[in-house]
């Protein structure tokens, strides 16, 4: 696989896999593992690696060529628009998994402070002390 590009499935998780596909995908740009005029590895070669079927990894491809993250460049494949690197998209990125946490937090009937409390240690840079 492109070297920048660092993906993991795991088929029983209980989220689809072209969603872990995307979410992953999303969050390697808005932290610029991938930048801007990267392009992504192809169809073929991430469903063999992944064993995920080649369907899957196209769909992936054409949402974030819809949602502005990739663009297709003929002859090339996709490539990661200058745009997707915005705070915006970084801010974007984190949202699947924060509306985890929010749903998590509201079944064991945690109050938002208490959650903060939880999260703020672990966004702390170790070495910022």
């Amino acid at each position: 696989m492109h070297p920048a590009v660092s993906i993991h499935v795991l088929p029983h998780s209980g989220v689809p896999i072209y969603r872990q596909l995307m979410d992953q995908l999303k969050a390697q740009v808005a932290g610029g593992r991938l930048a801007a005029g990267d392009f992504l590895p192809s169809v073929r070669q991430v469903a063999e690696e992944l064993q995920v079927n080649p369907m899957t990894v196209s769909k992936v491809y054409s949402l974030l060529e819809r949602d502005g993250v990739v663009e297709l460049v003929r002859g090339q494949g996709m490539r990661v628009r200058e745009t997707a690197t915005n705070g915006k998209v970084r801010r974007e990125a984190i949202l699947p998994l924060l509306e985890q946490v929010a749903a998590t937090a509201k079944q064991l009937a945690l109050r938002p402070e208490q959650v903060i409390a939880q999260l703020k240690p672990l966004l702390e840079d170790p070495t910022d002390e």
